[in-house]
């Protein structure tokens, strides 16, 4: 017998935080969040995207013990872009074991039936913006920072529960190193355009720059898959929970006649700084958080943003912008010791963003499938 317990968002989620050191305790790969992030993801007073949507947290238990975990939320953005009864599924992390998976999925289903929605899609902790998808290719690496991890069954378990892919999206690893001439040559046709003015986000104006960076991200990915803009009062919390990881030198905003029109933004792996804390940042994780951070530096990093607007990139002079950014922070990464970088997620279907990677000399090692389900 599987027993599905419910909690409120904001709740005691201690059980659902914890259920993963039984899932991933043979999984040497695995490194588990820190709890305080976590909570706060999950709780409305501190996460402004409960603002625009709602949602429940369940817990599967067997023999009183916990053994698997999802949510269910509503986003009144995407309803209101797509008007399609989407909802959707996030966090999903089991044991072994079908009935715990189908019966944590029913009880999510239900809950967004009853909710009105019409399908059910995931998992999405919690939205497009954040970590999306189900590990499906490359169990071989650690996550970076902002990504999921499953065990290899997970996805197996989610399509007998009658889901079906959906979309695929991609990671890509790039090693820092030697820039290739015809990258070299747009780095420098760009510098050389008198209208263009480029320079790295600085902390003293992190709202400022983190409102620029979130214009271009709405114009540049609103014609993607499953987009939904960022609100202002998002962008406010994620400019006040950078302020303490932003690395200047791996980050870059372009502006074209004073105007913002391009952005990269890479963010060091805090995974890889994180991963002996077992989720707790007290009493000592937070000092040796903030040690290897600012005193041993981080030897790998996240490619979090990459845009660029439309209308720029519709003009043939600006094409080598992506490149001219991809150049910029290999050469800030390697300034500061970052030895490789994980880039992503691109969509499987996005040929061209894709191809530019693979120019760049970066290699596919990961692949998250996002399900969805008709809720009869």
């Amino acid at each position: 017998m599987v027993d599905i317990r419910q909690t409120p968002m904001g709740g005691d989620i201690k059980d659902f935080l914890d259920v993963v050191d039984t899932i991933y305790a043979e999984d040497p790969r695995y490194i588990r969040p820190l709890n305080m992030d976590v909570g706060d993801r999950l709780n409305p007073k501190k996460n402004p995207f409960f603002e625009h949507a709602e949602g429940t947290i369940f817990t599967a238990h067997k023999n009183g013990k916990c053994v698997g975990r999802v949510t269910a939320q509503i986003d009144r953005e995407h309803i209101d872009r797509y008007k399609d009864g989407v909802g959707f599924f996030g966090f999903l992390d089991t044991i072994d074991d079908e009935n715990v998976a189908k019966e944590l999925l029913a009880r999510a289903e239900t809950w967004l039936k009853e909710h009105g929605m019409k399908r059910v899609r995931g998992p999405m902790s919690l939205n497009m913006n954040e970590e999306i998808g189900t590990l499906v290719e490359g169990f071989d690496s650690p996550p970076v920072l902002m990504y999921p991890h499953h065990r290899p069954y997970q996805g197996g378990l989610i399509e007998k529960a009658g889901f079906e892919k959906v979309k695929d999206v991609f990671s890509w690893r790039y090693e820092v190193g030697d820039l290739n001439p015809r990258v070299k040559k747009a780095r420098e046709d760009i510098l050389a355009m008198p209208e263009v003015k480029t320079r790295q986000f600085d902390k003293k104006s992190m709202d400022e720059d983190v409102k620029a960076a979130l214009d271009i991200f709405n114009d540049a990915w609103c014609e993607n898959w499953g987009y939904v803009p960022s609100t202002k009062k998002e962008a406010d919390k994620m400019a006040s929970d950078m302020k303490m990881f932003l690395v200047p030198e791996i980050t870059r905003l372009v502006l074209i006649d004073g105007e913002p029109a391009a952005v990269a933004i890479a963010l060091p792996n805090v995974n890889e700084l994180i991963r002996d804390l077992h989720g707790k940042l007290f009493p000592l994780g937070l000092l040796k958080l903030l040690y290897r951070l600012k005193i041993e530096g981080p030897r790998s990093a996240r490619l979090l943003i990459l845009g660029i607007k439309k209308k720029v990139r519709l003009q043939r002079k600006y094409a080598g912008l992506s490149l001219y950014l991809y150049a910029e922070l290999n050469d800030g990464g390697r300034k500061i010791g970052v030895t490789w970088g994980e880039l992503g997620w691109t969509l499987e279907d996005n040929a061209a963003v894709n191809a530019g990677i693979r120019m760049m000399g970066a290699k596919k090692v990961k692949v998250y499938r996002v399900y969805e389900k008709a809720l009869s």
